[in-house]
């Protein structure tokens, strides 16, 4: 060892050149290793000085509501426009609109069988409308160019390839009747945000989203199949199976743009979208397609227009009542080519020849569901804090009477269950919370309702007393969303407006005041806060109850 240290010593006992180089070479890994953030922060200021000094041009150029115009079409936010982005302006300038540019990953059989769609509408009541009770005052007409001339379909029929429809068979571990999945799932949550308002296109459907785009766009040119806000995308469940076929019923979340430039942005956004598909587990044969737009309330769309260049200021907001918006299948798929009694080849899409009639057996499932358990699934799939019931208006107060419960009762202006909704924040954070859940389970029966049924039901002279709770509840109500407890004779106990709930949560413990408090045994003050609102509830009754 000491021969070893001799080695590594000059005869003057200095560390030796060699020694001396290793340690210069650590250094400079260091300085390199150190420089290498502070290189990267470098640069990224750089590039956010540039990105503020070309947003100040484009203001300085374009002006506020040219800058709008512009950053619609700037998808990435750099402040430049690709090729790809400025084909919109392109394809309105050429009156040329190539074909939508889709990325599928398997290739049709030209041989496969096809399936006619038919597509039906009924245009938007405009009386349905809040803000036509004042005959649109304040509304300018650009605004609603777009609706006021989307009278019908813009494609009134297509056909499909059987083998398209395969996006809506389950995945291998989702077989069993009643299995939901995402066919196109949601990407965003309360926490993730919105996405923005001001876009025109939609953005280039891939995989499973270009069927849905292929669907919608027979509706209206412009379809976004994911929306703006949450819950998004395509749900699907198996109602009934058999050796050979599904039955699956499924929910689409998606919107429409019907304002192009120059106009602002305008938002038309259905309830929801459902239907089912009958189509056999190879996907060779789709037996039935039906989707369309439930029109079974009195308002099932939100729409949402922007009046000047801003992203979330200038926005109005309104909800309506769209009859009918449907795709139905003129019959099964049928094939292309088929072959006689002789071995030659006919086909069947010639229409100099005598129509083929094509006979189909009849299909027997082996295991179902019912149509409205299948629709339950997809709803507490989008929709958790649907694990509760929430029974029609007139159901909960018989229930509530019959199981010796208070009625958990919510008012609002859209509907509490699809994307018209105007109680988006309550149903994503707190309806939908374990310790909400199991209170409400517990103690209550829960219910939702729209102003507009109550009011119908109030005015039916047909049945006072069903009409006296509709009065008690409207009575308590302030825009947009009331929350009440009330007794199964109608009497609220207790209510407060979603307004001033949030406002609540949103306090520092310090500021609050002695309305609610706060629960040590849950961390999410808005959780804890609708449970001392629901407890309170529950105590107040008992004065009632009592007398």
């Amino acid at each position: 060892m000491a021969a070893d240290v001799d080695k590594r010593l000059g005869e003057d006992g200095q560390q030796s050149p060699r020694s001396g180089s290793w340690i210069s070479r650590g250094l400079w890994t260091l300085l390199v290793v150190g420089a290498v953030p502070l290189l990267a922060l470098g640069i990224r200021n750089y590039q956010d000085a540039q990105l503020v000094r070309r947003h100040e041009e484009c203001v300085r150029t374009l002006g506020a509501e040219g800058l709008f115009l512009f950053s619609s079409l700037d998808t990435d936010h750099d402040l430049y426009l690709s090729p790809e982005e400025f084909k919109p302006i392109a394809e309105k300038l050429t009156g040329i609109a190539p074909p939508v540019d889709v990325e599928e990953d398997v290739i049709h059989d030209p041989n496969g069988e096809t399936l006619i769609l038919e597509a039906k509408m009924q245009p938007l009541m405009l009386d349905s409308m809040t803000k036509s009770k004042d005959g649109f005052l304040g509304v300018s007409h650009s605004s609603l160019s777009g609706l006021r001339s989307w009278k019908s379909p813009a494609v009134p029929s297509s056909s499909f390839s059987a083998s398209q429809f395969r996006y809506f068979l389950p995945p291998k571990n989702k077989v069993a009747v009643g299995d939901t999945w995402w066919v196109i799932p949601s990407e965003l949550n309360i926490f993730t945000g919105y996405l923005p308002n001001n876009r025109y296109h939609p953005p280039t459907p891939k995989g499973k989203e270009v069927l849905i785009h292929s669907l919608l766009s027979m509706f209206h040119p412009r379809p976004f199949i994911k929306s703006r806000f949450a819950p998004q995308g395509t749900a699907a469940c198996i109602r009934a199976s058999n050796d050979f076929y599904y039955d699956i019923v499924f929910r689409i979340h998606a919107e429409f743009q019907l304002n192009d430039m120059p106009d602002f942005p305008f938002w038309f956004t259905p309830g929801q979208f459902t239907g089912n598909i009958i189509l056999s587990k190879d996907a060779s044969h789709v037996r039935h397609f039906h989707l369309y737009v439930p029109n079974d309330r009195s308002l099932n769309v939100d729409m949402e227009w922007l009046y000047g260049a801003s992203e979330s200021s200038n926005m109005e907001v309104d909800i309506g009542y769209l009859p009918q918006l449907e795709l139905q299948s003129t019959g099964p798929s049928t094939p292309s080519i088929i072959t006689d009694e002789e071995g030659n080849i006919i086909d069947s899409r010639d229409k100099s020849i005598e129509p083929i009639q094509f006979v189909f057996e009849d299909i027997h499932w082996t295991s179902e569901i019912s149509q409205q358990e299948a629709t339950r699934h997809l709803e507490v799939t989008f929709y958790p804090f649907k694990k509760v019931s929430y029974l029609p208006f007139s159901e909960a107060f018989e229930r509530a009477k019959a199981e010796k419960k208070l009625v958990h009762s919510i008012l609002l202006w859209g509907a509490l269950d699809d994307q018209s909704c105007s109680g988006r924040t309550l149903r994503e954070t707190v309806l939908e919370s374990s310790p909400v859940l199991a209170l409400l389970n517990q103690s209550f029966v829960s219910s939702w309702s729209l102003v507009k049924e109550l009011e119908n039901i109030q005015a039916d002279e047909q049945n006072p007393v069903l009409g006296e709770k509709a009065r008690l509840h409207l009575e308590k109500y302030n825009f947009p969303v009331e929350m009440m407890v009330a007794l199964p004779n109608g009497t609220i106990v207790h209510h407060i407006n979603a307004n001033f709930f949030l406002d609540q949560t949103a306090m520092k413990p310090e500021e609050e005041g002695a309305t609610f408090s706060f629960s040590a045994g849950f961390e999410d003050p808005s959780t804890s806060t609708y449970i001392s609102f629901l407890k309170e509830g529950l105590e107040k009754a008992k004065v009632y109850l009592a007398q």
